[in-house]
């Protein structure tokens, strides 16, 4: 039998323990100078790495180093002198910490050693855990039972450091009460990705006492497995698809000689460096000094309907919020549980091989470029980085059931999409019918991962397909997480679909408590987890009214071309029985769009049948994102799409087909008599 996550982390963590204790023992201690400055008690790296060699402890010079920098930041054993350096194979100085220093980094309250594991994995014994709105398509295959698995963050590398220091600092220590009543506060926050991190902030803002309850990493999916590395990694992909492009290029007069290369690792340590940088925004250092929230690093219970439980500590609260988020399920394809837990378990120290079966929350830890990688998910997480890999240079297979992409979008918008990325070199298979299986064939390719199979059936095919890869991303869905909490205690009702209930204010069952972002809402963006957030303050702290059916909410899937919307669409009007008609303006009409041979894709507003109100527009095409923040604005202070024709945009930009949309309404106001009247005038004036 396989062993569990957690057992698989507490027998690593153990072989290390011990290997911290045998280090310990086996390097010389001694004073040393350096510049007339004598050291006490130090020892030398490159010193330490021959230990580590010698005793055969590491195989080579760069292993023992791996290792070293992991008793150095992992179990907090020792510190450069002057805490300026990471252990290196050089002659830098090191003191072993006391156990007083070392307190609460390396030690939990029963004396176990810290580890990442303990932060990013699962506590045991839990299971784990007209408004213009449109609607959304229904994940079909979410778990009855929560079946989150949380993953830990690799490599270790500086900037993989410097990010857990920030959003999950292994020493930090709870906030210090001088009696039970420090514990009772006027908000507590559970959750600490977008909509937690401003809730919190926001009513610590307006003077609330507040208390953020994190278990993982401050920044949620965001910054950790989202927005921020996915769209550095497009970015990483478009700049290589650009220089690429030889025919392209050629066409605008532009060649590149020699032959252009990606080299993946650099890429991948790219995304890792803008997430440590951008990480201290998120910071427990700065959500605890600069704005004044109180950070508990912990699992939040909940233990009655006013009091929630956190490292031992019972925080009173007269308001509170979940604000726990989703994740991303797996399938129940036979074999896929296995050699996903198989995948999680092993390489993290060691450079043992190990099948890459990924998710969002993992897919970011790649090092070396996979061959060939199935992508299972034809929504928006699993074209984006579909097409990014294809660029980078994996060559990528896209599966999916409903036989079409993004299928919140329209049909015809999300083919321009699709047809982009056959260009790229993606191939679809979007009718498979059933996930048969998936099994390792025993071979390991030359870039260290093992190859699987995987065997599908596809709709209208009598014998089953089967492919081979050595990648696969599960991007079929993502459920609430709402497990581990104890929900039940404080009368909060949910269920692993839905997630946490709300009425339209965000209030849960229990009135005294709020629920915020993807953990009870259909909208699973950065942007509205904000907006819910600044409604939930002002219901919980200012007695407001503020409904989530009124929120305005536009999004956007960020492949090449982009695609952007908001408010209703076609079949959610219909659904309404709401009269429309439908203006469109083409990007093949506008003069900066075939100036930048960016011609693909047009702009659709779906309009009141009598009036010209904004009921939804879509748009796809390059800088679609950008562009439907325009949209919004009309429809947010209800400026008709005639008015827009009124709107003066510099000449030439791609954003004037939305001037150029107002134009085609306004001339639908024109009947045969007003245009004859008009002629009539300019008559006159000859």
């Amino acid at each position: 039998m396989s062993p569990t996550p957690t057992q698989a982390h507490d027998e690593m963590s153990d072989t290390l323990l011990e290997l911290a204790k045998e280090f310990q023992a086996q390097i010389e201690i001694k004073d040393r100078k350096y510049r007339l400055k004598t050291y006490k008690d130090t020892f030398v790296g490159s010193e330490a790495v021959d230990y580590l060699v010698s005793s055969g402890k590491a195989a080579t010079r760069t292993e023992a180093v791996s290792l070293g920098q992991v008793l150095q930041v992992n179990f907090h054993l020792f510190e450069h002198v002057t805490r300026d350096h990471d252990f290196a194979d050089d002659g830098l100085f090191f003191r072993f910490l006391t156990d007083n220093e070392r307190g609460g980094l390396s030690r939990d309250e029963s004396g176990n050693s810290l580890r990442w594991q303990n932060f990013l994995g699962t506590p045991d014994g839990l299971t784990n855990q007209i408004g213009l709105q449109p609607s959304f398509p229904k994940n079909d295959i979410l778990p009855d039972k929560d079946q989150h698995v949380v993953n830990q963050v690799w490599p270790l590398d500086e900037y993989n450091r410097t990010l857990l220091n920030n959003v999950h600092p292994p020493g930090w220590r709870d906030p210090a009460v001088a009696s039970d009543k420090d514990l009772y506060y006027d908000m507590v926050v559970i959750g600490g990705g977008t909509a937690g991190l401003i809730t919190a902030a926001g009513s610590a803002g307006v003077g609330a006492k507040v208390a953020l309850i994190e278990a993982h990493m401050l920044g949620g999916d965001c910054l950790n497995v989202g927005c921020v590395p996915s769209k550095t990694i497009i970015h990483s992909a478009n700049l290589a698809h650009q220089v690429q492009n030889q025919t392209h290029l050629a066409e605008a007069g532009i060649a590149v000689e020699g032959h252009v290369t990606v080299d993946f690792e650099k890429v991948m340590e790219r995304v890792r460096k803008i997430r440590s940088t951008i990480s201290h925004h998120d910071s427990a250092e700065r959500y605890s000094k600069e704005l004044g929230v109180e950070i508990y690093i912990g699992w939040a219970m909940f233990t009655s309907e006013r009091t929630v439980e956190v490292n031992g500590k019972t925080l009173h609260f007269k308001k509170a919020a979940i604000a726990t988020g989703g994740y991303p399920v797996l399938l129940p394809m036979p074999g896929l549980q296995e050699i996903y837990k198989k995948a999680q378990d092993s390489g993290a120290v060691t450079n043992e091989s190990r099948p890459q079966v990924m998710t969002n929350e993992t897919v970011f830890n790649l090092t070396k470029r996979p061959e060939n990688m199935v992508v299972i998910g034809a929504g928006v997480i699993g074209l984006e980085l579909a097409q990014a890999l294809q660029r980078l240079g994996v060559g990528v297979t896209v599966l999916g059931r409903s036989g079409r992409v993004l299928p919140k979008e329209d049909e015809d918008m999300g083919l321009v999409v699709k047809n982009q990325m056959i260009q790229d070199g993606v191939d679809f298979r979007l009718t498979v019918q059933d996930y048969k299986k998936i099994e390792l064939t025993g071979k390991v390719l030359e870039n260290g991962y093992p190859e699987m199979k995987l065997t599908l059936q596809e709709k209208g095919n009598y014998e089953p397909t089967v492919l081979y890869c050595d990648a696969v991303l599960i991007a079929a869905g993502r459920a609430p997480n709402v497990s581990g909490m104890n929900l039940e205690a404080a009368k909060v009702q949910f269920d692993n679909k839905m997630g946490v209930h709300v009425n339209d204010n965000l209030q849960t069952s229990n009135k005294r408590i709020y629920g915020v972002g993807d953990v009870c809402s259909d909208f699973k963006f950065t942007h509205a987890a904000d907006f819910m957030a600044r409604a939930v303050i002002r219901n919980a702290l200012f007695f407001g009214k503020e409904k989530m059916s009124e929120l305005l909410i536009s999004y956007a899937t960020f492949t090449s071309p982009e695609i952007a919307s908001v408010g209703l669409y076609e079949d959610d009007l219909k659904a309404k029985n709401i009269a429309f008609r439908v203006f469109e303006k083409h990007f093949k009409d506008n003069d900066r769009a075939i100036a930048d041979d960016a011609t693909d894709g047009w702009v659709r507003f779906r309009v009141d049948a009598k009036t010209d109100k904004i009921l939804g527009a879509s748009i796809v095409g390059v800088g679609a994102g950008n562009m439907i923040s325009e949209v919004t604005l009309a429809m947010q202070s209800s400026t008709g799409l005639g008015s827009l024709a009124n709107v003066i945009h510099p000449y030439p930009t791609t954003a004037e087909v939305l001037r150029q949309s107002g134009d085609l309404y306004n001339k639908t106001k024109l009947t045969m008599t007003a245009k004859k009247i008009l002629r009539g005038v300019v008559k006159l004036q000859r």
